[in-house]
């Protein structure tokens, strides 16, 4: 199910793959298939849409004007407003199917804490202390803060935003064969399916179950039709471009990342010869060697020489 909204006249509309409510929850599933280098923001901003989203439906409440609020203590007057506490959290679960971030994991999955537990964990002076009462003194403030509920503070907490690698998942249930069992056949379908070379000997264990036969004869070349065709082809064209594009940017930076690390090696390598060219002048003046042996020695100029022998 494909889900349009229209944030502001000036944006775009968003398109989620997926969006649902389940269990007193926003859902979002999205599939990321193709290289972005946005995917960050890209999900975050989906995430907060996710909220925001809930106000078209939120409930009216009502609250009473009275007293010094209308300057006239003997008048109420109704203001209506959105009741916010209404809004329920939100999980968006991306898939990614090419890029991983780096991690070895299945999926890692961020969500909003307190500052405080953050700090605990990166004070690496704290965790090398010997004194653990210390340490579990800092340990049950972060608790407090983590656990405190006044004002429902713990929603925060229930909102998460999960990325899930489809390579680090099909890799790791191979080595624990307990892993994901029902679903390995379909992340390895999956994985199949992505390689231009595969043949057809390639599925013929999925062949012999009625779910994957069907899935795979509706994605085979019998049954595409010439627009499909068109459709996959102008795709790739457009993929390709996009990643020679992405890789012309990365080599241009490289190249000048490296050229701008020579030159300022030169700049510094430049700056401590003229410092050691200082040293030795000061030195020889001080022994009272004439400027001129000095200039034929360090190859500093007679005005250097001069100012140096001022200060």
């Amino acid at each position: 199910m494909t889900v349009h909204r229209k944030i502001t006249d000036d944006a775009t509309a968003i398109e989620f793959d997926f969006r649902c409510k389940i269990d007193n929850q926003y859902v979002i599933i999205d599939m990321q298939q193709w290289y972005k280098p946005d995917v960050v923001h890209r999900f975050y901003t989906y995430h907060c849409l996710n909220t925001a989203f809930q106000l078209e439906r939120l409930p009216i409440k009502s609250i009473g004007l009275t007293g010094n609020l209308l300057e006239n203590t003997d008048s109420t007057k109704e203001r209506k407003v959105k009741n916010f506490s209404e809004i329920l959290p939100v999980i968006t679960f991306v898939w990614m199917v090419d890029d991983t971030f780096g991690f070895t994991d299945d999926f890692v999955s961020f969500t909003m804490t307190p500052e405080i537990v953050l700090n605990l964990i990166k004070n690496h002076l704290l965790w090398q202390t010997k004194n653990m009462t210390q340490l579990l003194e800092q340990r049950e403030i972060a608790l407090q803060q983590l656990s405190n509920k006044t004002k429902r503070l713990d929603f925060l907490q229930k909102n998460k935003l999960i990325y899930a690698f489809q390579k680090n998942i099909v890799a790791n249930s191979k080595k624990e064969s307990n892993k994901y069992h029902k679903y390995l056949d379909w992340f390895e379908l999956a994985e199949k399916t992505r390689n231009k070379l595969n043949q057809k000997s390639d599925f013929l264990k999925y062949a012999e179950d009625e779910i994957f036969s069907q899935l795979i004869r509706r994605i085979s070349k019998e049954t595409l039709t010439e627009e499909d065709f068109t459709y996959i082809e102008n795709y790739e064209q457009f993929t390709e471009r996009v990643n020679r594009w992405s890789r012309t940017l990365y080599k241009e930076g490289l190249d000048e990342g490296i050229e701008k690390g020579k030159e300022e090696e030169r700049l510094i390598q430049e700056e401590k010869q003229q410092q050691e060219k200082l040293t030795i002048a000061k030195s020889l003046l001080q022994a009272g060697v004439a400027i001129e042996v000095i200039m034929n020695s360090t190859g500093l100029s007679k005005s250097e020489i001069e100012e140096l022998q001022n200060k």
